[in-house]
């Protein structure tokens, strides 16, 4: 019997509650998560024991959102965004 090699699977849980992984949240940052209140929208990370919640807004960190980053630039967040579409 020939043994398969095994995958490697790296997922560091952030919401124990709900099961959400750091590369789960990450991937709802780029579609436009900017704050973790966004994330739970998306997925419930963070809506029960609320633990997680920091880690979330860490992962989110500063330039993580194109619209935080056109505010930063002091440019106009409605229009810039309508020109990127």
């Amino acid at each position: 019997m020939a043994l398969r090699p095994r995958r490697e699977v790296n997922r560091v849980y952030v919401c124990s509650c709900f099961g959400i992984t750091e590369q789960q949240v990450k991937k709802h940052a780029e579609n436009g998560a900017c704050t973790p209140r966004q994330v739970a929208s998306a997925c419930k990370a963070g809506t029960d024991c609320g633990s997680c919640v920091r880690r979330i807004q860490a992962l989110l960190g500063r330039g993580a959102c194109t619209r935080r980053e056109l505010a930063d630039r002091g440019g106009s967040v409605v229009s810039d965004l309508e020109d990127a579409a």
